[in-house]
């Protein structure tokens, strides 16, 4: 038999914050248990005193922290921070997992897809040791269909120990939740049909014209957390106590260049002329459409990206251009976002004056590292651009107290995850989020999008009365698109 090794010290390096302890507190006796404490309260403290919890009073003989790939370095970061232990890790080198399996590590540090690619081995892993699993940014795991969930709905009920953590639980309806608790409590809580508990609790576009169907989401919506609440803590970080300086956010309207709002206007009556003809829904998963508003996000942003002929400055680079230089001005640093990364490329260099540095999908992890770090410490980098998509989670970005979306898709947990690495432990600035907006354009639609889709995501985490809910409940996102695309003027014709 395998001798685990248990000389190693499981004490924590460090203590932990009040509001980090009432949670471990809450969750290290219970089989299962989500912490979906919101973005930037230190949620990996939590999940590894937990862990150290579980290995000193033998709950398990190991550990398994499932992230993103984009985060193994970072959690290796944070566990040699917080601990004394060394994790092992399980990558896509099969033979190298083969060893890490059959060692007596404690600790052991992966990826969602490693997940899927040694399922088989993991299964049987489970069967020789008792193990613990943490999953960080357990919205990875949001659709029941992906191949990852599958992975872990399967192996789940083989872990003594089963705890998943994430920020953004609803990352973008409210739907989302139901695979996440699966894998905790086998759909004891939220059932075990996905197609019913959808249905109840979709964000379409009918609820601004059916106030009955409006009412009973929001029956549904008020009632999920209330299921979930015995194994699930909540905290934000007005709840938490933090003293963190003031978060503003705010509009800021930006008028088309001449030539843009042409090629945005044709792009427009294009995608309108196809709804009218095809009487197909604007939002409820019909993806050609969804691709199609996206593409008009495209246009609002820089028409660059789907039109090589396009010469001219956008119209929101004047606004850029005027917060850049303010935040530099006042000796402080600045984060632009943008979904794409054809725009990243574009901000960059334009911002180049100012020493900016880059983080997409499309760069190599080192590269990503280096701009990260050239950011942190070097007083004339004064300018991250970033997607989502890259840089949205994991990352404390606290040396600059300014965001800027310069775009923004229509993904929530995109929206609330990148805001939030500025605000968060260890930023001692007030913060500045600014969205640009393209006056009369679909940007208005996404606004009015992302805040129903915050609002429900606040009531079905907890976060809100039901009262305050039926207060600021608004769906005009169904309305707002037939004014978008003029779908009046279009039937009409």
């Amino acid at each position: 038999m395998l001798k685990l090794q248990k000389t190693v010290s499981l004490e924590s390096k460090r203590a932990a914050f009040t509001h980090q302890l009432d949670a471990f507190v809450a969750v290290k006796d219970l089989t299962y248990a989500a912490v979906f404490h919101e973005q930037g309260l230190g949620k990996t403290k939590i999940g590894l005193d937990l862990a150290l919890s579980w290995l000193a009073r033998d709950v398990a003989d190991s550990v398994v922290i499932v992230t993103k790939k984009s985060l193994i370095e970072n959690w290796r970061n944070e566990i040699s921070d917080h601990s004394h232990l060394r994790p092992r890790i399980l990558g896509q080198d099969r033979n190298a997992n083969f060893y890490a399996l059959n060692s007596p590590a404690r600790l052991y540090l992966t990826h969602y897809e490693t997940i899927v690619s040694e399922r088989k081995r993991l299964d049987l892993f489970l069967k020789t040791r008792k193990v613990a699993v943490l999953l960080d940014e357990a919205h990875k795991i949001k659709n029941p269909d992906a191949e990852i969930s599958q992975a872990l709905h399967a192996l789940s009920s083989g872990f003594v120990r089963r705890v998943i953590m994430t920020g953004t639980p609803v990352a973008n309806r409210p739907y989302d939740l139901w695979s996440q608790i699966k894998f905790l409590d086998f759909g004891e809580s939220l059932g075990n049909e996905f197609t019913a508990f959808k249905r109840e609790l979709d964000l379409s576009n009918d609820l601004s014209r059916d106030d009955h169907r409006a009412q009973a989401f929001a029956n549904e919506l008020e009632a999920v957390f209330e299921k979930i609440r015995p194994f699930s803590i909540r905290e934000t970080k007005k709840t938490a106590g933090l003293k963190l300086p003031d978060k503003t956010i705010r509009n800021l309207e930006c008028e088309l260049e001449p030539r843009q709002a042409e090629i945005y206007a044709q792009f427009r009556d294009e995608l309108a002329a196809i709804v009218v003809r095809q009487g197909r829904p604007i939002l409820d998963d019909a993806e050609d459409i969804l691709k199609r508003l996206l593409r008009l996000v495209q246009v609002a942003s820089n028409p660059a990206m789907v039109d090589q002929s396009y010469k001219a400055v956008p119209g929101k680079m004047r606004a850029l251009d005027e917060l850049v230089t303010g935040a530099v001005d006042a000796g402080e640093k600045i984060v632009v976002w943008t979904n794409f990364t054809k725009n990243a490329e574009v901000i960059r260099r334009h911002l180049d004056e100012f020493g900016a540095v880059l983080v997409h999908g499309g760069i190599e992890m080192s590269a990503r590292e280096d701009s990260l770090r050239s950011f942190k410490t070097d007083p004339q980098t004064r300018v991250l651009v970033a997607t989502p998509g890259a840089a949205k989670e994991g990352l404390t970005l606290t040396v600059a107290n300014h965001a800027v979306f310069f775009d923004r898709s229509f993904s929530l947990d995109d929206y609330l995850q990148a805001q939030d690495r500025i605000h968060r432990i260890s930023q001692e600035k007030p913060c500045f989020v600014t969205n640009l907006i393209a006056s009369d354009t679909v940007d208005g639609w996404v606004d009015a999008l992302l805040s129903s889709k915050h609002l429900a995501a606040q009531l079905g985490q907890g976060d809100i009365s039901r009262a305050e809910y039926d207060k600021r409940a608004d769906y005009a996102f169904a309305d707002i698109i037939r004014d978008v695309l003029r779908l009046d003027t279009q039937e009409e014709t």
